[in-house]
């Protein structure tokens, strides 16, 4: 009987080992199977980007800026070249000549700009500086133009003279050295009490429709703004 167990035990072990060799065999057949699809998978799929073509032309295009057109540029004034005296004559009324050059004194009441008060400005007969806005001009009664206050102080020069026997100051137009009239200390005292007595024949006007045209767009702008009306 001893034996037989013995035979019956030894089956049985052999029996387990085998179940336990196929049954490893099988695992591995199976890891190894799906293993190998996903490599190949994985290999397939993977492809190389390709190469985006670019446009040199339309690559520059989209970098440059949009250009705007340009707007439209101011005109600007001749710069003044001063002229000789027979030039002056030439181009000077006998009137015009005398004032500026000479000092002399035109008639009161009867000369061009005293009861002229059109929108602009008055620019030096000779050289064409900015002198006096009409902005600045009033009725003083005294038979010239009168304006309270130059455009630019720095164009304006004063002088004592003592031609009629007491001392006035006189003012001239300091870059075409020109004779202009006086200033009194007897102007409206809410626009600084001074009045620029001047001849017309010093001055040239220019409305304020043409004062871009004619290269004094800056001063447009005075009379785009509401001012106080001068006292007379």
């Amino acid at each position: 009987m001893k034996p037989l167990i013995n035979i019956l035990a030894i089956l049985v072990a052999g029996i387990f080992v085998c179940s336990c060799d196929r049954s490893e065999n099988s695992t591995t057949e199976k890891s190894g199977t799906s293993s190998q699809p996903k490599i190949e998978q994985k290999e397939t799929n993977k492809k190389e980007p390709e190469p985006v073509s670019v446009n040199p032309e339309t690559q520059v295009a989209k970098e440059e800026p949009v250009k705007k057109p340009e707007s439209e540029k101011m005109p600007k004034r001749k710069a003044y070249e001063p002229l000789t005296d027979e030039e002056l004559r030439n181009k000077l009324t006998p009137l015009q000549y005398q004032v500026t050059k000479h000092e002399a004194t035109e008639r009161p009441w009867t000369n061009k700009f005293d009861k002229h008060f059109e929108e602009g400005i008055y620019v030096c007969i000779i050289s064409g500086e900015p002198l006096f806005s009409s902005k600045d001009k009033y009725d003083s009664g005294c038979g010239w133009p009168a304006f309270t206050k130059p455009i630019d102080a720095n164009e304006i020069e004063s002088r004592t003279d003592f031609k009629i026997g007491y001392a006035r100051t006189e003012v001239r137009a300091k870059t075409g050295d020109s004779h202009l009239g006086h200033v009194f200390p007897d102007g409206p005292k809410s626009k600084g009490g001074l009045r620029y007595c001047i001849n017309s024949a010093s001055l040239r006007f220019i409305p304020k429709e043409k004062l871009a045209e004619e290269g004094y767009g800056e001063f447009v702008q005075l009379f785009n703004k509401k001012t106080e009306e001068i006292p007379q």
